[in-house]
């Protein structure tokens, strides 16, 4: 990889983790809900399927996704129904809390163990044709023509995760030190409420959504 051209490199990662998406979505909703440390696993998560689609598009994978219709369909789909049963479920939970004050004590509600919110961060980022697409046109542009292609490609996904790891932990530590503030009952139902109701939206986006 051109040395030069990696501040570039970081600071267009640095742009792409700051967009909203689903991982950042389901990242404040994990936090605001359940604090920083229920909020790891789901981070860990979203990056490994990052670094998956990294090895994807070092090995040509990405680009077949990228030109077939019926995976990147497959994709659309299965993606767009997960981002719903995630938003449903945070409308749920926020439905649960409806006519409590912020006087009464929130009912416990135990965070997802650690392998599931693992899992829902993965499936999340695997499920989105377009990180696909977008590491297919993006990466080649820091791959020197007469470089090896899955080397520094891995390079490149190694480096975005590492960088994207420290951001989203620090977006879920700043949410989750908000603790005293989202344990109100008002705050974390409309918190639900809107996570949710974004989610399903990002839902819709991916299922309407064209290469």
């Amino acid at each position: 990889m051109d040395i030069s051209a990696l501040p570039a490199f970081l600071l267009a990662v640095v742009v792409i983790a700051a967009s909203p998406g689903p991982a950042v979505v389901l990242i404040l909703q994990r936090a605001g809900a359940h604090g920083f440390r229920a909020a790891i696993p789901t981070v860990l998560g979203i990056e490994a399927g990052l670094f998956l689609w990294a090895l994807a598009a070092g090995t040509g994978m990405a680009a077949l996704v990228a030109a077939s219709e019926t995976a990147f369909l497959i994709l659309r789909v299965a993606g767009a129904i997960f981002l719903v049963y995630l938003g449903v479920k945070a409308i749920r939970s926020g439905w649960r809390l409806r006519g409590r004050d912020d006087a009464e004590p929130l009912p416990k509600v135990d965070a997802p163990k650690g392998h599931r919110a693992f899992a829902e961060g993965l499936i999340v980022q695997l499920a989105n044709p377009k990180a696909a697409v977008f590491l297919f046109a993006f990466y080649p542009q820091f791959v020197p023509a007469e470089g090896p292609v899955l080397l520094t490609t891995v390079t490149l996904g190694a480096i975005q995760v590492l960088l994207e790891t420290i951001l989203y932990l620090g977006l879920a530590f700043a949410v989750g030190s908000a603790s005293a503030w989202f344990s109100r009952t008002s705050v974390r139902r409309r918190l639900d409420y809107v996570s949710g109701a974004v989610l399903i939206a990002l839902g819709a986006r991916v299922a309407l959504t064209s290469r």
